[in-house]
């Protein structure tokens, strides 16, 4: 059944239904919406001993074995997208130009896309459209006047951003993925799949009652 679900996609209505990172972006061209984009890491099972590339299930973040997946968002917080999962030592940004980000904004439709800091080099190559937190200029001894606008500038975004990590949270409100205890090879379809559910359930509760 995981399979089956996974390609199911995320649904956005009864009759749409987003499978790919290209039609996520068309239909925030199509709906003129800001999309959001986060990296998740799901903790797994570490390689046995002696297994081939042991260390690249290391997260340089959270120093666990896991593997990491982008997630995509829009500015109501309704989940668009879960990408295909890596391991947890791949890099934000590098995940993201191998799903082959930077050329779909490159050739699409012009988007606004929020990112946090693990993605910043993307604007630059995206003509502006993927939106991180600029580069601090004093890294210490900083003036007052910097430090209170870097905070609101800080809170600015994130309270745009917010809407992506509560998307994230009601991911890992899944056991399945709270922690994957099966084969990391299983874990792109689960990862997958358990996003198509959450969508399918975010578009149900938005159905008024008198409809149903």
């Amino acid at each position: 059944m995981l399979p089956l679900l996974a390609e199911r996609g995320c649904t956005i209505s009864s009759d749409v239904r987003l499978r790919s990172l290209a039609e996520v972006i068309a239909h925030l061209g199509a709906t003129g919406k800001t999309g959001i984009i986060d990296g998740t890491e799901i903790r797994v099972r570490r390689p046995a001993v002696g297994r081939k590339a042991r260390d690249k299930f290391i997260s340089g973040k959270n120093k666990q074995n896991a593997v990491k997946a982008m997630v995509f968002a829009d500015g109501d917080g309704r989940l668009l997208f879960c990408s295909p999962t890596r391991p947890g030592s791949c890099a934000d940004i590098t995940h993201a130009r191998e799903l082959g980000l930077v050329k779909l904004l490159a050739d699409g439709p012009a988007v606004e896309i929020l990112a946090g800091a693990g993605y910043q080099g993307l604007g630059a190559q995206t003509s502006g459209r993927v939106v991180t937190p600029p580069h601090r200029k004093f890294k210490k001894d900083a003036p007052d006047w910097y430090e209170k606008m870097h905070e609101r500038q800080r809170k600015a975004r994130s309270s745009r951003r917010i809407r992506v990590e509560h998307g994230i949270a009601h991911l890992k409100n899944w056991r399945a993925l709270s922690r994957h205890l099966g084969r990391r090879e299983h874990m792109d379809t689960t990862a997958r799949a358990v996003a198509g559910l959450l969508s399918q359930q975010q578009t149900a509760d938005q159905i008024p009652a008198w409809q149903t």
